[in-house]
Protein backbone atom coordinates (compact mmCIF):
# COMPACT_ATOMS: atom_id res chain seq x y z
CA UNK A 1 0.00 0.00 0.00
CA UNK A 2 0.87 3.79 -0.78
CA UNK A 3 2.51 5.36 2.05
CA UNK A 4 3.54 8.76 2.90
CA UNK A 5 5.80 9.55 5.90
CA UNK A 6 7.57 13.20 6.36
CA UNK A 7 10.90 12.70 7.90
CA UNK A 8 11.93 17.02 8.75
CA UNK A 9 11.53 18.45 5.56
CA UNK A 10 11.58 15.53 2.89
CA UNK A 11 7.88 13.78 2.22
CA UNK A 12 8.83 9.97 1.98
CA UNK A 13 6.08 8.16 -1.00
CA UNK A 14 6.75 4.43 -0.52
CA UNK A 15 4.20 3.65 -3.68
CA UNK A 16 4.11 0.08 -2.47
CA UNK A 17 5.32 -2.98 -1.75
CA UNK A 18 4.71 -4.98 -4.67
CA UNK A 19 5.80 -4.43 -8.68
CA UNK A 20 4.08 -0.67 -8.24
CA UNK A 21 2.42 -1.68 -11.95
CA UNK A 22 0.55 1.40 -12.79
CA UNK A 23 -3.09 0.78 -11.83
CA UNK A 24 -6.05 3.47 -11.57
CA UNK A 25 -5.92 2.98 -8.04
CA UNK A 26 -2.34 2.89 -7.64
CA UNK A 27 -2.08 6.54 -10.05
CA UNK A 28 -5.23 8.08 -7.46
CA UNK A 29 -3.12 7.27 -4.35
CA UNK A 30 0.67 8.56 -5.78
CA UNK A 31 -1.24 12.19 -7.03
CA UNK A 32 -3.20 12.23 -3.08
CA UNK A 33 0.06 11.85 -1.57
CA UNK A 34 1.59 14.67 -4.34
CA UNK A 35 -1.18 16.96 -3.46
CA UNK A 36 -0.90 16.42 0.05
CA UNK A 37 3.32 17.17 -0.73
CA UNK A 38 2.33 20.75 -2.69
CA UNK A 39 -0.03 22.30 0.00
CA UNK A 40 2.54 21.31 2.63
CA UNK A 41 4.49 24.95 3.56
CA UNK A 42 7.97 25.75 3.67
CA UNK A 43 11.54 23.89 2.60
CA UNK A 44 10.16 20.82 1.68
CA UNK A 45 11.30 17.80 -0.74
CA UNK A 46 9.86 14.21 -1.69
CA UNK A 47 11.78 11.10 -1.81
CA UNK A 48 9.95 7.86 -3.49
CA UNK A 49 10.88 4.76 -3.24
CA UNK A 50 9.28 0.87 -3.21
CA UNK A 51 9.77 -2.00 -0.47
CA UNK A 52 11.77 -5.25 -1.46
CA UNK A 53 12.38 -6.68 -4.84
CA UNK A 54 10.44 -3.57 -7.14
CA UNK A 55 10.55 0.13 -7.39
CA UNK A 56 8.04 -0.18 -9.79
CA UNK A 57 7.72 -2.83 -13.19
CA UNK A 58 5.62 -0.51 -15.30
CA UNK A 59 2.18 -0.52 -16.68
CA UNK A 60 -0.14 -2.65 -14.94
CA UNK A 61 -0.69 -4.37 -18.82
CA UNK A 62 -2.82 -7.50 -17.70
CA UNK A 63 -5.23 -4.54 -16.12
CA UNK A 64 -4.89 -2.80 -19.18
CA UNK A 65 -5.48 -6.08 -21.65
CA UNK A 66 -8.53 -6.92 -19.63
CA UNK A 67 -9.90 -3.58 -19.91
CA UNK A 68 -9.60 -2.29 -23.24
CA UNK A 69 -11.76 0.79 -22.47
CA UNK A 70 -10.04 2.09 -19.90
CA UNK A 71 -6.77 1.27 -21.24
CA UNK A 72 -5.92 4.43 -22.99
CA UNK A 73 -7.06 6.54 -20.11
CA UNK A 74 -4.89 4.77 -17.77
CA UNK A 75 -1.67 5.72 -20.18
CA UNK A 76 -2.79 9.38 -20.16
CA UNK A 77 -2.74 9.30 -16.58
CA UNK A 78 1.15 7.62 -16.38
CA UNK A 79 1.80 10.29 -18.73
CA UNK A 80 0.21 12.37 -16.89
CA UNK A 81 2.14 11.33 -13.54
CA UNK A 82 5.79 11.50 -15.55
CA UNK A 83 4.59 15.41 -16.57
CA UNK A 84 4.06 16.36 -13.20
CA UNK A 85 7.01 15.03 -11.12
CA UNK A 86 8.90 16.88 -14.10
CA UNK A 87 7.55 19.97 -12.88
CA UNK A 88 7.07 19.21 -9.35
CA UNK A 89 7.68 22.44 -7.60
CA UNK A 90 9.63 21.15 -4.67
CA UNK A 91 13.03 18.03 -5.20
CA UNK A 92 12.03 15.04 -6.29
CA UNK A 93 14.49 12.11 -5.55
CA UNK A 94 14.10 8.53 -6.46
CA UNK A 95 15.37 6.13 -4.53
CA UNK A 96 15.67 3.15 -6.30
CA UNK A 97 15.92 0.30 -4.29
CA UNK A 98 14.63 -2.91 -6.70
CA UNK A 99 14.22 -3.46 -10.35
CA UNK A 100 12.61 0.07 -12.19
CA UNK A 101 11.37 -1.61 -15.55
CA UNK A 102 9.94 0.20 -18.25
CA UNK A 103 7.59 3.00 -17.26
CA UNK A 104 8.32 2.46 -14.08
CA UNK A 105 12.42 3.10 -15.02
CA UNK A 106 10.64 6.17 -16.84
CA UNK A 107 9.04 7.50 -13.65
CA UNK A 108 12.52 7.38 -12.19
CA UNK A 109 14.26 9.62 -14.73
CA UNK A 110 10.97 12.01 -14.71
CA UNK A 111 12.52 12.63 -11.12
CA UNK A 112 15.54 14.88 -10.71
CA UNK A 113 18.09 12.76 -9.78
CA UNK A 114 18.06 8.89 -8.77
CA UNK A 115 20.21 7.13 -5.81
CA UNK A 116 20.01 3.36 -7.10
CA UNK A 117 21.15 0.06 -4.98
CA UNK A 118 24.80 -0.76 -6.33
CA UNK A 119 24.75 -4.45 -6.34
CA UNK A 120 20.67 -5.52 -6.46
CA UNK A 121 18.45 -4.37 -9.29
CA UNK A 122 17.78 -3.29 -12.81
CA UNK A 123 16.98 -0.12 -14.88
CA UNK A 124 15.66 -1.32 -18.11
CA UNK A 125 13.86 -0.39 -20.89
CA UNK A 126 12.57 -3.54 -22.21
CA UNK A 127 10.08 -2.25 -24.74
CA UNK A 128 11.95 -3.75 -27.45
CA UNK A 129 11.67 -7.15 -26.56
CA UNK A 130 7.77 -6.59 -25.72
CA UNK A 131 7.10 -5.30 -29.29
CA UNK A 132 5.62 -2.45 -27.96
CA UNK A 133 6.92 1.01 -29.47
CA UNK A 134 7.50 4.17 -26.89
CA UNK A 135 5.33 6.73 -27.45
CA UNK A 136 5.87 9.75 -28.75
CA UNK A 137 6.02 11.50 -25.21
CA UNK A 138 8.01 8.47 -23.79
CA UNK A 139 10.26 9.02 -26.19
CA UNK A 140 10.83 12.73 -25.27
CA UNK A 141 11.20 12.23 -21.57
CA UNK A 142 13.71 10.15 -22.18
CA UNK A 143 15.76 11.69 -24.81
CA UNK A 144 15.31 14.51 -22.23
CA UNK A 145 16.75 12.72 -19.03
CA UNK A 146 19.51 10.52 -20.83
CA UNK A 147 23.03 11.13 -22.92
CA UNK A 148 22.12 10.44 -26.33
CA UNK A 149 24.43 7.45 -26.30
CA UNK A 150 22.83 5.82 -23.09
CA UNK A 151 19.23 6.67 -24.19
CA UNK A 152 19.99 4.77 -28.02
CA UNK A 153 21.63 1.54 -26.29
CA UNK A 154 19.11 1.63 -23.56
CA UNK A 155 15.83 1.67 -26.25
CA UNK A 156 17.22 -0.29 -28.95
CA UNK A 157 18.85 -2.93 -26.58
CA UNK A 158 16.81 -3.30 -23.56
CA UNK A 159 19.71 -4.10 -21.74
CA UNK A 160 19.13 -4.34 -18.31
CA UNK A 161 21.47 -1.74 -16.24
CA UNK A 162 22.75 -2.90 -12.71
CA UNK A 163 23.51 0.42 -10.68
CA UNK A 164 27.27 0.57 -11.13
CA UNK A 165 26.60 0.56 -15.05
CA UNK A 166 23.51 2.67 -14.56
CA UNK A 167 25.84 5.29 -12.63
CA UNK A 168 28.55 5.08 -15.35
CA UNK A 169 26.33 5.32 -18.35
CA UNK A 170 24.69 8.37 -16.85
CA UNK A 171 21.20 7.05 -15.79
CA UNK A 172 21.66 7.47 -11.91
CA UNK A 173 23.49 10.28 -9.66
CA UNK A 174 24.90 8.21 -7.26
CA UNK A 175 24.70 4.03 -5.63
CA UNK A 176 24.14 2.76 -2.30
CA UNK A 177 24.22 -0.73 -0.69
CA UNK A 178 20.93 -2.31 0.36
CA UNK A 179 20.31 -0.29 3.53
CA UNK A 180 21.87 3.20 2.43
CA UNK A 181 19.59 3.97 -0.30
CA UNK A 182 17.37 5.39 1.23
CA UNK A 183 19.32 7.71 3.43
CA UNK A 184 21.79 8.56 0.54
CA UNK A 185 18.48 10.20 -1.30
CA UNK A 186 17.25 11.06 1.75
CA UNK A 187 20.31 13.56 1.94
CA UNK A 188 20.49 14.19 -1.70
CA UNK A 189 16.58 15.44 -1.07
CA UNK A 190 17.01 17.03 1.83
CA UNK A 191 19.98 19.49 1.20
CA UNK A 192 17.71 20.89 -2.02
CA UNK A 193 14.97 21.14 -0.23
CA UNK A 194 15.04 25.15 0.30
CA UNK A 195 14.90 24.97 -3.23
CA UNK A 196 11.12 24.32 -3.27
CA UNK A 197 8.03 26.69 -4.29
CA UNK A 198 6.70 28.14 -7.39
CA UNK A 199 9.84 29.44 -9.31
CA UNK A 200 11.60 25.85 -9.08
CA UNK A 201 8.21 24.49 -10.39
CA UNK A 202 8.29 27.11 -13.04
CA UNK A 203 11.98 26.46 -13.87
CA UNK A 204 11.64 22.65 -14.49
CA UNK A 205 8.24 23.53 -16.51
CA UNK A 206 10.19 25.59 -18.86
CA UNK A 207 13.06 23.16 -19.18
CA UNK A 208 10.98 20.50 -19.83
CA UNK A 209 7.87 22.32 -21.90
CA UNK A 210 8.30 20.24 -25.19
CA UNK A 211 8.62 17.30 -23.17
CA UNK A 212 5.32 18.29 -20.92
CA UNK A 213 3.25 18.98 -24.06
CA UNK A 214 4.57 15.77 -25.59
CA UNK A 215 3.18 14.09 -22.64
CA UNK A 216 0.34 15.48 -22.59
CA UNK A 217 -0.65 15.38 -26.05
CA UNK A 218 -0.16 11.76 -25.62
Amino acid sequence: MTELQRRGAVFVLTLGSDENRFHPDLLTRINAALDEIEAAEGPKAVVTTGVGKFYSNGLDLDFMAANPGAAEANLAEVHALFARVLAFPAPIVAAVQGHAFAAGAMLALAHDLIVMRGDRGFFCLPEVDLGIPFTAGMNALIRARLPIATAHEAMTTGRRYGGEDAREAGIVAATAGENEVLDVALARAEERAAKAGAVFGTIKARLYGEVIAELKAG
